[in-house]
Protein backbone atom coordinates (compact mmCIF):
# COMPACT_ATOMS: atom_id res chain seq x y z
CA UNK A 1 0.00 0.00 0.00
CA UNK A 2 1.58 3.46 -1.16
CA UNK A 3 0.98 5.84 1.56
CA UNK A 4 0.16 9.75 0.49
CA UNK A 5 2.30 12.81 1.86
CA UNK A 6 -0.63 13.46 4.34
CA UNK A 7 -0.10 9.99 6.27
CA UNK A 8 3.37 10.07 6.29
CA UNK A 9 3.27 13.53 7.83
CA UNK A 10 1.02 12.12 10.48
CA UNK A 11 3.54 9.09 10.75
CA UNK A 12 6.63 11.53 11.41
CA UNK A 13 4.75 13.50 13.53
CA UNK A 14 4.18 10.03 15.72
CA UNK A 15 7.77 9.31 15.63
CA UNK A 16 8.90 12.91 17.06
CA UNK A 17 5.98 12.50 19.71
CA UNK A 18 7.15 9.15 20.85
CA UNK A 19 11.10 10.52 20.73
CA UNK A 20 9.69 13.11 22.98
CA UNK A 21 7.74 11.41 25.57
CA UNK A 22 10.35 8.09 25.32
CA UNK A 23 13.61 10.64 25.97
CA UNK A 24 11.64 12.54 29.10
CA UNK A 25 10.74 9.19 30.78
CA UNK A 26 13.95 7.93 31.28
CA UNK A 27 15.79 11.59 31.81
CA UNK A 28 13.33 11.71 34.57
CA UNK A 29 14.06 7.99 35.99
CA UNK A 30 10.40 7.21 35.08
CA UNK A 31 8.90 9.98 37.13
CA UNK A 32 11.58 10.22 40.12
CA UNK A 33 13.66 13.13 39.08
CA UNK A 34 12.47 16.30 38.57
CA UNK A 35 13.34 18.68 35.62
CA UNK A 36 13.57 22.54 35.95
CA UNK A 37 14.93 24.93 32.80
CA UNK A 38 16.52 27.72 33.65
CA UNK A 39 18.05 30.63 33.27
CA UNK A 40 19.41 32.81 35.77
CA UNK A 41 21.87 36.00 36.61
CA UNK A 42 24.63 34.06 38.58
CA UNK A 43 27.25 36.08 41.45
CA UNK A 44 28.98 37.18 38.57
CA UNK A 45 26.60 38.98 36.89
CA UNK A 46 25.80 37.30 33.97
CA UNK A 47 22.88 34.83 32.40
CA UNK A 48 23.40 30.97 33.03
CA UNK A 49 21.63 28.92 30.72
CA UNK A 50 20.89 25.67 33.20
CA UNK A 51 18.84 22.48 33.74
CA UNK A 52 18.04 21.40 37.65
CA UNK A 53 17.61 18.13 38.29
CA UNK A 54 16.11 17.61 41.40
CA UNK A 55 15.05 13.53 42.83
CA UNK A 56 12.10 13.24 44.77
CA UNK A 57 14.27 11.98 47.40
CA UNK A 58 16.13 15.19 47.98
CA UNK A 59 14.37 17.41 50.83
CA UNK A 60 14.90 20.09 53.43
CA UNK A 61 14.40 17.24 55.76
CA UNK A 62 17.11 14.46 53.45
CA UNK A 63 19.56 16.87 52.01
CA UNK A 64 21.30 15.20 48.96
CA UNK A 65 24.70 15.81 47.45
CA UNK A 66 25.02 17.56 44.40
CA UNK A 67 27.29 17.42 40.76
CA UNK A 68 27.57 20.25 39.02
CA UNK A 69 28.45 19.21 35.17
CA UNK A 70 29.73 21.36 32.21
CA UNK A 71 30.04 20.30 28.55
CA UNK A 72 33.34 21.01 26.10
CA UNK A 73 34.21 23.93 23.81
CA UNK A 74 31.59 24.08 21.24
CA UNK A 75 28.65 21.99 23.22
CA UNK A 76 25.92 22.78 25.41
CA UNK A 77 24.12 21.94 28.40
CA UNK A 78 22.22 18.77 26.77
CA UNK A 79 25.44 17.15 26.03
CA UNK A 80 26.38 15.74 29.37
CA UNK A 81 22.86 13.94 29.29
CA UNK A 82 24.71 10.36 29.87
CA UNK A 83 25.93 11.90 33.27
CA UNK A 84 23.41 13.84 34.52
CA UNK A 85 21.05 11.13 34.40
CA UNK A 86 22.96 8.41 35.94
CA UNK A 87 23.39 11.32 38.84
CA UNK A 88 20.10 12.31 39.54
CA UNK A 89 18.96 8.47 39.16
CA UNK A 90 21.38 7.86 42.27
CA UNK A 91 19.80 10.65 44.07
CA UNK A 92 22.17 13.28 43.88
CA UNK A 93 20.75 16.92 43.13
CA UNK A 94 22.44 18.31 40.00
CA UNK A 95 23.07 21.30 37.69
CA UNK A 96 24.31 21.02 34.16
CA UNK A 97 25.34 24.79 32.91
CA UNK A 98 26.33 26.03 29.58
CA UNK A 99 29.47 27.82 30.05
CA UNK A 100 29.01 31.54 28.98
CA UNK A 101 29.15 32.06 25.46
CA UNK A 102 27.69 28.62 24.74
CA UNK A 103 24.00 27.24 24.41
CA UNK A 104 21.52 30.65 25.65
CA UNK A 105 24.08 31.14 28.29
CA UNK A 106 25.08 35.21 28.02
CA UNK A 107 28.09 36.13 25.71
CA UNK A 108 31.02 37.66 27.14
CA UNK A 109 34.29 38.69 25.99
CA UNK A 110 36.08 35.89 25.07
CA UNK A 111 39.52 37.18 26.75
CA UNK A 112 37.32 37.18 30.39
CA UNK A 113 36.46 33.63 30.39
CA UNK A 114 38.89 32.10 33.08
CA UNK A 115 39.13 35.32 34.72
CA UNK A 116 38.28 34.81 38.70
CA UNK A 117 35.42 37.64 38.13
CA UNK A 118 33.92 34.84 36.23
CA UNK A 119 33.88 32.20 38.36
CA UNK A 120 35.24 29.73 36.17
CA UNK A 121 33.09 30.12 32.89
CA UNK A 122 30.00 30.14 35.17
CA UNK A 123 31.05 26.35 36.49
CA UNK A 124 32.12 28.32 40.46
CA UNK A 125 28.79 30.07 39.61
CA UNK A 126 26.50 26.76 39.66
CA UNK A 127 28.08 25.50 42.10
CA UNK A 128 27.62 28.72 44.57
CA UNK A 129 24.00 28.92 43.22
CA UNK A 130 23.95 25.16 44.79
CA UNK A 131 24.84 25.88 48.11
CA UNK A 132 21.88 28.12 48.60
CA UNK A 133 19.45 25.25 47.55
CA UNK A 134 17.69 24.19 51.04
CA UNK A 135 17.78 20.12 50.05
CA UNK A 136 21.53 20.02 49.15
CA UNK A 137 23.95 19.08 51.29
CA UNK A 138 26.71 22.03 51.02
CA UNK A 139 29.35 19.61 52.53
CA UNK A 140 29.48 17.58 49.29
CA UNK A 141 29.54 19.52 46.17
CA UNK A 142 30.99 17.31 43.36
CA UNK A 143 31.46 19.25 40.09
CA UNK A 144 32.87 17.57 36.78
CA UNK A 145 33.29 18.15 33.26
CA UNK A 146 34.52 17.33 29.05
CA UNK A 147 37.13 18.58 27.87
CA UNK A 148 36.81 22.51 28.43
CA UNK A 149 34.33 21.57 30.77
CA UNK A 150 36.80 19.96 32.77
CA UNK A 151 39.42 23.08 32.31
CA UNK A 152 35.99 25.01 34.20
CA UNK A 153 36.38 22.14 37.15
CA UNK A 154 39.91 22.58 37.49
CA UNK A 155 39.86 26.36 37.72
CA UNK A 156 36.72 26.40 39.76
CA UNK A 157 38.91 24.47 42.37
CA UNK A 158 41.64 26.71 42.36
CA UNK A 159 39.37 29.66 43.03
CA UNK A 160 38.02 27.95 45.56
CA UNK A 161 39.06 29.68 49.05
CA UNK A 162 35.39 28.34 50.22
CA UNK A 163 36.40 25.08 50.31
CA UNK A 164 32.57 24.41 48.69
CA UNK A 165 33.92 21.71 46.43
CA UNK A 166 34.42 18.52 48.00
CA UNK A 167 35.36 16.22 44.46
CA UNK A 168 36.73 16.76 40.85
CA UNK A 169 35.99 14.51 37.95
CA UNK A 170 38.18 15.95 34.99
CA UNK A 171 37.43 14.30 31.85
CA UNK A 172 39.38 14.46 28.51
CA UNK A 173 41.10 17.17 30.49
CA UNK A 174 44.47 17.55 32.39
CA UNK A 175 45.23 18.99 35.96
CA UNK A 176 47.96 21.32 37.08
CA UNK A 177 50.49 19.26 38.11
CA UNK A 178 53.29 21.73 38.49
CA UNK A 179 52.96 25.11 40.56
CA UNK A 180 54.29 28.87 39.64
CA UNK A 181 58.00 27.47 40.29
CA UNK A 182 57.79 23.99 38.15
CA UNK A 183 58.09 21.69 41.79
CA UNK A 184 55.26 19.01 41.17
CA UNK A 185 51.63 20.17 42.94
CA UNK A 186 48.19 18.79 44.72
CA UNK A 187 46.13 21.33 42.88
CA UNK A 188 43.33 19.47 45.08
CA UNK A 189 44.58 19.17 48.32
CA UNK A 190 42.44 17.10 50.72
CA UNK A 191 39.59 16.81 48.22
CA UNK A 192 38.67 13.93 45.89
CA UNK A 193 39.91 13.67 42.69
CA UNK A 194 39.81 11.74 39.55
CA UNK A 195 41.04 12.27 35.69
CA UNK A 196 39.67 10.34 32.64
CA UNK A 197 42.38 10.14 30.60
CA UNK A 198 41.43 8.58 26.76
CA UNK A 199 44.24 6.84 24.87
CA UNK A 200 43.10 8.50 21.97
CA UNK A 201 42.49 12.06 23.34
CA UNK A 202 43.14 14.19 20.40
CA UNK A 203 44.09 17.27 22.54
CA UNK A 204 44.92 16.20 25.77
CA UNK A 205 47.07 13.89 28.40
CA UNK A 206 50.92 14.73 26.16
CA UNK A 207 54.33 15.04 27.78
CA UNK A 208 57.21 15.25 26.45
CA UNK A 209 55.66 14.61 23.26
CA UNK A 210 55.40 11.02 24.24
CA UNK A 211 51.41 9.83 23.05
CA UNK A 212 48.06 10.20 25.20
CA UNK A 213 48.25 6.71 25.13
CA UNK A 214 51.23 6.67 27.73
CA UNK A 215 49.94 9.39 29.48
CA UNK A 216 49.70 6.67 33.07
CA UNK A 217 53.25 6.16 32.54
CA UNK A 218 54.40 9.42 32.92
CA UNK A 219 55.51 11.78 35.80
CA UNK A 220 52.72 14.08 35.21
CA UNK A 221 50.14 11.38 35.90
CA UNK A 222 52.13 9.54 38.47
CA UNK A 223 52.78 12.79 40.88
CA UNK A 224 48.75 13.09 40.17
CA UNK A 225 48.09 9.73 41.94
CA UNK A 226 50.94 9.95 44.25
CA UNK A 227 48.96 13.43 45.61
CA UNK A 228 51.28 15.81 44.26
CA UNK A 229 54.60 14.20 45.34
CA UNK A 230 57.44 13.59 42.82
CA UNK A 231 57.19 10.31 41.66
CA UNK A 232 60.84 9.78 40.99
CA UNK A 233 61.78 6.62 42.85
CA UNK A 234 58.30 5.52 44.03
CA UNK A 235 56.15 2.88 42.93
CA UNK A 236 54.37 3.05 39.46
CA UNK A 237 50.91 3.51 39.98
CA UNK A 238 48.46 2.02 37.58
CA UNK A 239 44.90 3.07 36.13
CA UNK A 240 41.87 1.91 36.80
CA UNK A 241 42.68 1.96 40.53
CA UNK A 242 41.19 4.08 43.48
CA UNK A 243 44.41 5.77 46.25
CA UNK A 244 43.93 7.16 49.19
CA UNK A 245 46.09 9.21 51.19
CA UNK A 246 45.31 11.10 54.32
CA UNK A 247 45.99 14.89 53.99
CA UNK A 248 44.89 17.58 56.63
CA UNK A 249 43.07 14.63 58.53
CA UNK A 250 40.74 14.06 55.33
CA UNK A 251 41.07 10.67 53.77
CA UNK A 252 41.49 11.87 50.04
CA UNK A 253 41.01 9.78 46.90
CA UNK A 254 42.62 9.98 43.38
CA UNK A 255 42.15 8.01 40.09
CA UNK A 256 42.77 7.75 36.28
CA UNK A 257 40.81 5.91 33.92
CA UNK A 258 42.46 5.19 31.01
CA UNK A 259 40.15 3.69 28.54
CA UNK A 260 41.31 3.30 24.06
CA UNK A 261 38.81 5.44 23.08
CA UNK A 262 38.60 9.28 21.65
CA UNK A 263 38.10 12.57 23.00
CA UNK A 264 34.62 12.99 21.55
CA UNK A 265 33.72 9.34 22.66
CA UNK A 266 33.92 9.98 26.43
CA UNK A 267 30.81 11.70 26.37
CA UNK A 268 28.96 9.21 24.90
CA UNK A 269 30.72 5.83 26.95
CA UNK A 270 29.26 3.69 29.29
CA UNK A 271 32.49 2.45 30.53
CA UNK A 272 33.15 6.30 31.56
CA UNK A 273 29.85 6.66 32.85
CA UNK A 274 30.60 3.71 34.79
CA UNK A 275 33.58 5.01 36.21
CA UNK A 276 32.10 8.34 37.07
CA UNK A 277 29.41 6.69 38.84
CA UNK A 278 32.04 4.72 40.91
CA UNK A 279 34.03 7.74 41.84
CA UNK A 280 31.51 9.87 42.88
CA UNK A 281 29.97 7.01 44.93
CA UNK A 282 32.91 7.10 46.69
CA UNK A 283 33.64 10.68 47.33
CA UNK A 284 30.38 11.86 47.92
CA UNK A 285 27.97 8.81 48.64
CA UNK A 286 24.80 7.97 46.40
CA UNK A 287 21.80 8.05 47.90
CA UNK A 288 20.45 5.41 45.79
CA UNK A 289 22.77 2.34 45.50
CA UNK A 290 22.70 1.42 42.20
CA UNK A 291 25.34 -0.89 40.54
CA UNK A 292 27.54 1.37 38.11
CA UNK A 293 26.98 -0.81 35.22
CA UNK A 294 22.95 -0.43 35.98
CA UNK A 295 22.74 2.38 33.49
CA UNK A 296 19.32 3.86 31.02
CA UNK A 297 20.73 6.87 29.61
CA UNK A 298 21.50 5.07 26.25
CA UNK A 299 17.85 4.62 25.96
CA UNK A 300 17.09 8.74 25.96
CA UNK A 301 20.10 8.63 23.71
CA UNK A 302 17.66 6.04 21.30
CA UNK A 303 14.65 8.27 21.74
CA UNK A 304 16.57 11.45 21.12
CA UNK A 305 17.85 9.68 18.13
CA UNK A 306 14.87 8.58 16.84
CA UNK A 307 13.54 12.62 16.89
CA UNK A 308 16.78 13.11 14.27
CA UNK A 309 14.88 10.72 11.94
CA UNK A 310 11.16 11.68 12.77
CA UNK A 311 12.43 15.46 12.03
CA UNK A 312 13.92 15.11 8.70
CA UNK A 313 10.91 12.61 7.66
CA UNK A 314 8.46 15.46 8.66
CA UNK A 315 10.92 18.12 6.79
CA UNK A 316 10.24 16.00 3.45
CA UNK A 317 6.76 14.57 3.76
CA UNK A 318 5.54 18.35 5.39
CA UNK A 319 6.96 20.10 1.82
CA UNK A 320 5.55 17.02 -0.18
CA UNK A 321 2.01 17.37 1.48
CA UNK A 322 2.08 21.60 1.32
CA UNK A 323 1.94 20.90 -2.57
CA UNK A 324 -1.52 20.35 -2.49
CA UNK A 325 -2.29 23.32 -0.61
CA UNK A 326 -3.52 26.20 -3.37
CA UNK A 327 -0.73 28.56 -3.14
CA UNK A 328 1.73 26.15 -3.79
CA UNK A 329 0.28 23.44 -6.62
CA UNK A 330 1.96 25.49 -9.00
CA UNK A 331 4.90 23.96 -7.83
CA UNK A 332 3.86 20.13 -8.21
CA UNK A 333 4.80 18.33 -11.20
CA UNK A 334 2.43 16.23 -13.14
CA UNK A 335 4.72 12.88 -12.91
CA UNK A 336 7.88 12.39 -11.25
CA UNK A 337 11.05 14.03 -12.49
CA UNK A 338 13.01 10.91 -14.58
CA UNK A 339 17.06 10.61 -14.58
CA UNK A 340 18.98 11.55 -18.28
CA UNK A 341 19.69 8.75 -20.01
CA UNK A 342 22.82 6.42 -19.56
CA UNK A 343 25.98 8.50 -19.56
CA UNK A 344 28.47 6.45 -22.37
CA UNK A 345 32.10 7.39 -23.10
CA UNK A 346 33.48 10.95 -22.99
CA UNK A 347 30.04 11.90 -21.11
CA UNK A 348 30.54 9.29 -18.40
CA UNK A 349 34.04 10.61 -17.81
CA UNK A 350 33.47 13.74 -17.41
CA UNK A 351 30.46 12.51 -15.09
CA UNK A 352 32.80 10.69 -12.57
CA UNK A 353 35.92 12.78 -12.88
CA UNK A 354 33.49 16.01 -11.40
CA UNK A 355 32.26 14.04 -8.83
CA UNK A 356 35.94 12.42 -7.87
CA UNK A 357 37.03 16.34 -8.43
CA UNK A 358 35.10 17.60 -5.97
CA UNK A 359 35.52 15.03 -3.50
CA UNK A 360 39.43 15.64 -3.55
CA UNK A 361 39.14 19.94 -3.51
CA UNK A 362 36.79 19.84 -0.36
CA UNK A 363 40.16 18.99 1.36
CA UNK A 364 42.43 21.58 0.82
CA UNK A 365 38.95 23.87 0.81
CA UNK A 366 38.30 22.96 4.36
CA UNK A 367 41.88 23.77 5.56
CA UNK A 368 41.60 26.59 3.85
CA UNK A 369 37.72 28.16 5.16
CA UNK A 370 39.02 26.64 8.72
CA UNK A 371 41.94 29.07 8.63
CA UNK A 372 39.43 32.03 7.06
CA UNK A 373 37.13 31.23 9.05
CA UNK A 374 39.43 31.93 12.61
CA UNK A 375 40.89 35.11 10.97
CA UNK A 376 37.90 36.60 9.75
CA UNK A 377 35.64 35.94 12.88
CA UNK A 378 38.81 38.04 14.65
CA UNK A 379 38.09 41.21 12.74
CA UNK A 380 34.17 40.92 12.10
CA UNK A 381 31.88 41.02 14.91
CA UNK A 382 28.90 39.94 13.35
CA UNK A 383 30.89 36.39 12.26
CA UNK A 384 32.22 35.82 15.87
CA UNK A 385 31.48 32.56 16.10
CA UNK A 386 34.72 30.66 14.77
CA UNK A 387 33.56 27.71 14.08
CA UNK A 388 30.68 28.52 12.24
CA UNK A 389 32.17 30.95 9.96
CA UNK A 390 34.70 27.99 9.47
CA UNK A 391 32.42 25.53 8.09
CA UNK A 392 30.61 28.60 6.43
CA UNK A 393 33.60 29.34 4.42
CA UNK A 394 34.16 26.07 3.48
CA UNK A 395 30.54 25.38 2.56
CA UNK A 396 31.24 28.70 0.50
CA UNK A 397 34.20 27.13 -1.50
CA UNK A 398 32.50 23.80 -2.54
CA UNK A 399 29.22 25.94 -3.22
CA UNK A 400 31.54 28.12 -5.87
CA UNK A 401 33.58 24.92 -7.00
CA UNK A 402 30.35 23.35 -7.74
CA UNK A 403 28.69 26.18 -9.79
CA UNK A 404 32.01 27.03 -11.88
CA UNK A 405 31.96 23.16 -12.73
CA UNK A 406 28.14 22.72 -13.80
CA UNK A 407 27.27 22.00 -16.84
CA UNK A 408 25.47 19.04 -19.29
CA UNK A 409 27.28 15.73 -19.12
CA UNK A 410 26.36 14.80 -22.73
CA UNK A 411 25.90 16.97 -25.51
CA UNK A 412 23.38 14.74 -27.13
CA UNK A 413 20.73 16.05 -24.06
CA UNK A 414 21.68 19.57 -23.85
CA UNK A 415 19.99 21.42 -20.33
CA UNK A 416 17.08 22.73 -20.71
CA UNK A 417 17.06 25.12 -18.13
CA UNK A 418 12.90 25.80 -17.36
CA UNK A 419 12.41 22.23 -18.54
CA UNK A 420 14.61 20.97 -15.75
CA UNK A 421 13.67 23.53 -13.28
CA UNK A 422 16.99 25.31 -12.93
CA UNK A 423 15.37 28.54 -14.30
CA UNK A 424 12.23 30.26 -12.02
CA UNK A 425 10.00 32.48 -12.92
CA UNK A 426 9.61 35.05 -10.27
CA UNK A 427 6.01 33.88 -8.95
CA UNK A 428 7.64 30.70 -8.75
CA UNK A 429 10.67 31.81 -7.01
CA UNK A 430 8.44 33.46 -4.47
CA UNK A 431 6.56 30.45 -3.66
CA UNK A 432 9.51 28.65 -3.37
CA UNK A 433 11.01 30.54 -0.45
CA UNK A 434 8.01 30.69 1.09
CA UNK A 435 7.51 26.87 0.96
CA UNK A 436 10.62 26.35 2.28
CA UNK A 437 10.32 28.70 4.66
CA UNK A 438 7.07 27.30 5.81
CA UNK A 439 8.72 24.36 6.15
CA UNK A 440 11.36 24.87 8.42
CA UNK A 441 9.69 27.45 10.75
CA UNK A 442 7.28 24.20 10.98
CA UNK A 443 10.09 21.71 11.71
CA UNK A 444 11.29 23.70 14.05
CA UNK A 445 8.74 24.56 15.77
CA UNK A 446 8.25 20.68 16.41
CA UNK A 447 11.41 20.98 18.65
CA UNK A 448 10.07 24.23 20.35
CA UNK A 449 7.05 21.78 21.62
CA UNK A 450 9.33 18.84 22.61
CA UNK A 451 11.46 21.12 24.80
CA UNK A 452 8.52 23.41 26.11
CA UNK A 453 6.29 19.65 26.95
CA UNK A 454 8.81 17.33 28.01
CA UNK A 455 12.83 18.94 28.05
CA UNK A 456 13.82 17.16 25.34
CA UNK A 457 15.39 17.75 21.49
CA UNK A 458 16.42 15.46 18.85
CA UNK A 459 20.19 14.66 18.90
CA UNK A 460 22.62 11.73 18.40
CA UNK A 461 26.06 12.19 19.92
CA UNK A 462 28.03 14.68 17.62
CA UNK A 463 26.48 13.54 14.39
CA UNK A 464 23.22 15.82 14.80
CA UNK A 465 22.17 18.20 17.26
CA UNK A 466 18.74 20.16 16.81
CA UNK A 467 17.23 21.97 19.52
CA UNK A 468 15.63 24.99 20.79
CA UNK A 469 17.03 27.96 20.87
CA UNK A 470 16.49 31.77 21.96
CA UNK A 471 15.53 34.56 19.77
CA UNK A 472 18.46 36.12 19.64
CA UNK A 473 20.11 32.95 17.66
CA UNK A 474 18.30 34.65 14.94
CA UNK A 475 20.22 37.11 14.12
CA UNK A 476 23.62 34.95 13.70
CA UNK A 477 21.51 32.41 11.68
CA UNK A 478 20.67 35.27 9.43
CA UNK A 479 24.30 36.53 9.24
CA UNK A 480 25.86 33.13 8.41
CA UNK A 481 22.87 31.51 6.30
CA UNK A 482 24.41 32.66 2.29
CA UNK A 483 27.13 30.94 3.12
CA UNK A 484 24.95 27.71 3.52
CA UNK A 485 22.81 28.72 0.69
CA UNK A 486 25.75 28.91 -1.49
CA UNK A 487 26.45 25.40 -1.20
CA UNK A 488 23.46 23.63 -0.66
CA UNK A 489 21.34 25.19 -3.82
CA UNK A 490 24.73 24.95 -5.63
CA UNK A 491 24.81 21.35 -5.09
CA UNK A 492 20.97 20.57 -5.63
CA UNK A 493 21.04 22.28 -8.71
CA UNK A 494 23.65 19.83 -9.96
CA UNK A 495 22.74 16.62 -8.36
CA UNK A 496 19.33 16.96 -9.26
CA UNK A 497 19.24 18.97 -12.79
CA UNK A 498 22.30 17.74 -14.40
CA UNK A 499 23.84 14.58 -12.49
CA UNK A 500 20.43 12.68 -12.43
CA UNK A 501 21.61 9.65 -14.67
CA UNK A 502 20.57 6.21 -15.10
CA UNK A 503 22.57 3.82 -13.37
CA UNK A 504 21.76 0.22 -13.70
CA UNK A 505 17.40 -0.37 -13.31
CA UNK A 506 17.51 1.37 -10.40
CA UNK A 507 17.04 5.23 -10.58
CA UNK A 508 17.91 5.39 -6.91
CA UNK A 509 21.29 4.47 -8.12
CA UNK A 510 22.04 7.73 -9.38
CA UNK A 511 20.94 9.14 -6.10
CA UNK A 512 22.99 6.80 -3.46
CA UNK A 513 26.70 7.98 -5.60
CA UNK A 514 25.81 11.63 -5.40
CA UNK A 515 25.17 10.94 -1.38
CA UNK A 516 28.34 9.21 -1.53
CA UNK A 517 30.27 11.57 -3.07
CA UNK A 518 28.88 14.25 -1.06
CA UNK A 519 30.39 12.33 1.98
CA UNK A 520 33.83 11.47 0.36
CA UNK A 521 35.97 14.68 0.70
CA UNK A 522 34.91 14.55 4.96
CA UNK A 523 35.03 10.76 5.18
CA UNK A 524 38.59 11.10 3.37
CA UNK A 525 39.87 13.79 6.23
CA UNK A 526 38.66 11.85 9.41
CA UNK A 527 40.01 8.25 8.05
CA UNK A 528 43.26 10.04 7.29
CA UNK A 529 43.89 11.44 10.91
CA UNK A 530 42.37 8.99 12.89
CA UNK A 531 44.32 6.01 11.11
CA UNK A 532 47.30 8.27 11.67
CA UNK A 533 46.54 8.86 15.20
CA UNK A 534 45.94 5.39 16.10
CA UNK A 535 49.38 3.81 14.63
CA UNK A 536 51.39 6.86 15.16
CA UNK A 537 50.13 8.67 18.25
CA UNK A 538 50.00 11.84 16.54
CA UNK A 539 47.35 13.45 14.07
CA UNK A 540 48.53 14.83 10.72
CA UNK A 541 49.61 18.35 12.03
CA UNK A 542 49.06 17.38 15.35
CA UNK A 543 46.94 18.88 17.41
CA UNK A 544 45.46 21.52 14.95
CA UNK A 545 43.42 19.06 13.34
CA UNK A 546 41.69 17.81 16.73
CA UNK A 547 39.01 20.16 16.42
CA UNK A 548 38.64 20.21 12.46
CA UNK A 549 38.15 16.18 12.44
CA UNK A 550 35.75 16.49 15.59
CA UNK A 551 33.63 19.01 13.14
CA UNK A 552 33.62 16.90 10.56
CA UNK A 553 31.26 13.99 12.63
CA UNK A 554 28.29 15.80 11.44
CA UNK A 555 29.00 16.83 8.08
CA UNK A 556 29.44 13.29 7.11
CA UNK A 557 25.25 13.03 8.66
CA UNK A 558 24.71 16.02 6.84
CA UNK A 559 25.79 16.41 3.21
CA UNK A 560 24.52 12.89 1.96
CA UNK A 561 21.18 13.51 3.88
CA UNK A 562 21.24 16.46 1.93
CA UNK A 563 21.40 14.93 -1.22
CA UNK A 564 18.81 13.09 -0.69
CA UNK A 565 16.30 14.92 0.82
CA UNK A 566 17.00 17.91 -1.60
CA UNK A 567 16.38 14.51 -4.10
CA UNK A 568 13.06 13.66 -3.02
CA UNK A 569 11.72 17.31 -2.94
CA UNK A 570 12.75 17.46 -6.71
CA UNK A 571 11.45 14.37 -7.88
CA UNK A 572 7.84 15.92 -7.10
CA UNK A 573 8.31 19.67 -8.08
CA UNK A 574 11.41 19.90 -10.96
CA UNK A 575 12.28 22.45 -8.21
CA UNK A 576 15.92 22.33 -7.23
CA UNK A 577 16.13 25.15 -5.10
CA UNK A 578 12.97 24.03 -2.45
CA UNK A 579 15.50 21.52 -0.76
CA UNK A 580 18.65 23.47 -1.30
CA UNK A 581 16.84 26.17 0.67
CA UNK A 582 15.43 24.03 3.16
CA UNK A 583 18.71 22.15 3.88
CA UNK A 584 20.68 25.08 4.02
CA UNK A 585 18.47 26.57 6.73
CA UNK A 586 18.83 23.80 8.86
CA UNK A 587 22.23 22.86 8.48
CA UNK A 588 23.02 26.89 9.66
CA UNK A 589 20.62 26.41 12.36
CA UNK A 590 21.97 23.07 13.69
CA UNK A 591 25.81 24.82 13.75
CA UNK A 592 24.73 28.39 14.49
CA UNK A 593 23.15 26.76 17.55
CA UNK A 594 25.58 24.74 18.65
CA UNK A 595 29.04 26.18 18.92
CA UNK A 596 30.74 28.85 21.12
CA UNK A 597 30.52 32.65 20.54
CA UNK A 598 32.46 34.98 21.49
Amino acid sequence: MKLNAKTLVLISLLICLISSIGASIFQSDFGQVEYHDMTFVTESGHELDALLLVPKTATADNKAPAIVVSHGWYNNREMQDLNYVEYARRGYVVLAISMYGHGDSEVIESNTWWNDENNANGLYDGVKYLTTLPYVDTERIGVTGHSNGALACREAVLQDAEGLIAAALLVSNDAVYYDEDGNFYNQFGSRDAAIVACQYDEFFHRVDGNPPREYIHQVTAQSFLHFGKDPAGLEERVADTFYTQEIDGTEALRAIYNPAITHPWAHFSSSVVAFSVDFFDRALGAPNDLAHTNQIWQWKAVFNALGVIGFFAFVVCFALALLDAPYFAVLKTEAPVMPWPALEGKANKRYWSKNIWSAVLSIPFYFLGFILGFVGSMFIGIWNQGGSLAIGMWSLLCGLFTILTIRGNNKKFPVDLEERGVKLGKDKLIRTIVLALTVVSVAFALVFISDYLFLTDYRLWCFATIRAFRAEHIWKILAFLPFWLVYYIATSVANNCYNYTEMGKKSWISVVWQAFFAFLGPQIMIMGQYITFFISGKMVLDPITGIMGIWLFPIVLILPLASVISHLIYRKTKNPYIGGIIMAIIACIMTVTNTLTG
